[in-house]
């Protein structure tokens, strides 16, 4: 009798048990498929997987070409927001950022893709459309907000610790449907230098950065360009916690060839321990920039509040990298940027590779 007892104990816990998981299973799923609710977020996980410097190389149909490396450091500038910014040189620069937005009565995690390319300006808007999340594997599909993928989408893959940025464009509305422009196959290089900002923002919540409702009004597309007037409803100069750094550099004991290039390059460990090279620590660098010999001076704007070391590069050679001949300078030269601070700091190149 007693065992019988026990018996029917047990089945009334299992039974209690399980009415009471699907009852709360209900009511999550309610919850999460309503597209009026924050917690709804279409794309929300890419916000928590982008995070952190990530390089690898680019292949593109652009005038750019492709090239073997492209650094990208991305971090969290607000709690429901992270963004990079990127230059390749004087005239070609990116502002990447993922946030989450307010469309026609939903949310959804955006992207913004915008900067100067040969000297033109355009800016870009997706909205996240299309989300498979697995244990091995994340797509999520970004398309252009008014005309839709036909007219350009962006697809963002995740393996681990791997990332998949594909750029598809109808290439101005000059065929019927997006084709693929610009691939960049990337490995995570760090998530330490990203970590005091997830901290301080609780990174990522389910808040509302932008409300994009009435920002497309009027607009033929989400694709705007400086020459043809468009006006930008999130510009770079309205985004958050961002500081500037004024870069310059010196010479000592050989004189620049004005048709040689420069490399300055920013990093968030240093590249130098006691007398000798840390190649190591090449993979936490997070801005960089070539200019010309005769130009001593760069702004790195829209950076991300940290510590960083400054290095410069005269390259002899012209290969883009260290190499025997060219002049390096020799010091860790550090500064730390706070939110909405605007730094300058220089250093010396001084020393010739053997």
């Amino acid at each position: 009798m007693e065992q019988l007892k026990s018996v029917a104990l047990l089945l009334l816990l299992v039974i209690v048990f399980a009415a009471s998981s699907c009852k709360e299973e209900k009511k999550d799923t309610k919850k999460d498929t309503d597209p009026n609710s924050l917690d709804a977020t279409v794309g929300f996980g890419v916000l928590n997987k982008a995070k952190g410097i990530w390089n690898g190389s680019v292949s593109s149909t652009t005038l750019l070409g492709g090239f073997p490396e492209f650094v990208v450091d991305f971090r969290p500038i607000s709690e429901n927001q992270v963004s990079a910014k990127n230059e390749l040189d004087t005239l070609n620069d990116i502002f990447m950022s993922f946030f989450i937005a307010k469309y026609n009565n939903q949310y959804r995690v955006a992207f913004r893709n915008g900067g100067s390319f040969n000297g033109t300006t355009r800016v870009s808007y997706f909205l996240a459309d299309s989300v498979s999340e697995t244990s091995s594997l994340s797509y999520y599909r970004f398309s252009e907000v008014i005309k839709g993928k036909n007219r350009a989408f962006t697809e963002v893959i995740f393996h681990s610790d791997s990332m998949i940025v594909k750029s598809y464009t109808n290439r101005y509305n000059s065929i019927s449907n997006a084709v693929l422009h610009m691939q960049w196959r990337a490995k995570l290089q760090d998530t330490t230098s990203c970590a005091a900002a997830v901290a301080a923002f609780g990174f990522p919540k389910k808040s509302l950065t932008k409300d994009f409702s009435t920002s497309f009004n009027g607009a033929q597309e989400a694709i705007f360009f400086s020459a043809a007037g468009g006006v930008d409803p999130f510009p770079e100069s309205d985004q958050p916690y961002l500081g500037k750094a004024n870069i310059s550099y010196s010479v000592s004991g050989f004189t620049p060839d004005p048709a040689k290039h420069i490399f300055l390059l920013l990093t968030t460990q240093p590249l130098i321990s006691g007398s000798a090279p840390n190649v190591a620590n090449m993979k936490y660098r997070s801005r960089y920039v070539t200019l010309n010999a005769g130009n001593n001076d760069f702004v790195f704007n829209y950076m991300h509040p940290g510590t960083y070391y400054l290095y410069a590069l005269y390259d002899t050679d012209g290969n883009k990298t260290f190499s025997s001949g060219d002049w390096v300078s020799t010091t860790n030269t550090t500064f730390t940027l706070g939110s909405k601070e605007e730094k300058s700091e220089s250093t010396t190149i001084n020393f010739k590779v053997p």
